[in-house]
């Protein structure tokens, strides 16, 4: 099991979650961060500060943004598991679910 970002961080990249995340296992895309499913150790400790609260664990994915789950496992099919996040940076690519996203408006 696994935490899951959601289509809530698409365009928001807050990153407050990053800084929390004591095992280095989130990632950024172009347009949202990823949570890779081999390295997280599921502490829970993004999901409370997420300021969009799009971060569950994998069995409360709400059914609207179940893709996402795919979305981040998926993301990282071509990177394979590189043992931490700051090691590669911001990558310039997003699973296609969300590539294909209009740009999500600021509430």
């Amino acid at each position: 099991m696994t935490y899951v970002i959601a289509q809530p961080c698409v365009d928001v990249l807050d990153k407050a979650c990053i800084e929390e995340c004591p095992v280095d296992c989130i990632y950024e895309g172009k347009r949202m961060l990823y949570i890779h499913p081999d390295e997280c150790v599921d502490c829970g400790a993004c999901e409370p500060v997420c300021p969009v609260e799009a971060i569950y664990y994998e069995d409360d994915l709400p059914e609207q943004w179940s893709e996402y789950y795919k979305a981040n496992v998926e993301f990282f099919d071509e990177i394979g598991s590189p043992g931490g996040a700051s090691k590669v940076g911001q990558l310039d690519t997003d699973h296609p679910v969300v590539a294909k996203l209009p740009p999500q408006a600021e509430e």
